[in-house]
Parts: C-alpha cells; sequence; structure tokens
C-alpha cells in the first residue's frame, strides 16, 4: 500500500520545477512590458491576470487547475458546430 507524501515533501520536490516556470511568467510579462505598443483593448491580459489571483488564493481543498481552466474556456453552447461554422459530415 502507498504512503502518501506528506505536503512538504512534496513541496521540496516540486521546487525547483515551480521556481523555474515562475522564473518563465516572470521573464515573459519583462518582455511584454518592454515592448511596443499598448495593452488597453487586449482581452488576454485580464484573463492572465485573474489566473494569477486563483493561484494566489488560499483555500482548502482547492481546485485552482479547474478554475483557472474555466477562466481560459469559453462556455458551453450546444449550438456549437453551428456557432463556429463547423462542416457537416
Amino acid at each position: 500500500m502507498d504512503v502518501p507524501i506528506g505536503a512538504a515533501e512534496l513541496l521540496e520536490r516540486e521546487y525547483l520545477g515551480i521556481r523555474a516556470k515562475v522564473l518563465e511568467i516572470a521573464a515573459t510579462f519583462d518582455r511584454i512590458d518592454r515592448s511596443r505598443g499598448d495593452l488597453i483593448a487586449n482581452r488576454e491580459m485580464p484573463l492572465i491576470r485573474q489566473a494569477l489571483e486563483v493561484l494566489l488564493s488560499e483555500k482548502e481543498n482547492a481546485t485552482r487547475a479547474e478554475q483557472i481552466q474555466l477562466i481560459f474556456s469559453r462556455p458551453y453552447d450546444d449550438q456549437w458546430i453551428k456557432t463556429l461554422e463547423m462542416p457537416s459530415r
């Protein structure tokens, strides 16, 4: 029988990977900040900020991945074939 891994051990095991991903995100934001143009009309940046807020939230039984997936997803549409103008089979 497998013994569940403790939170401290899991964090220690995953720390370098998490650190690398956070640094990659920071570097991307730095490149965006140094680039020309504004993001006033951009619809993606508010979604990214909302996802980062979810990441920083501290909730028990967290479902951060699910919440973030929903932020970046379209609501379900029964008429998606028509809406997305998909060819019929």
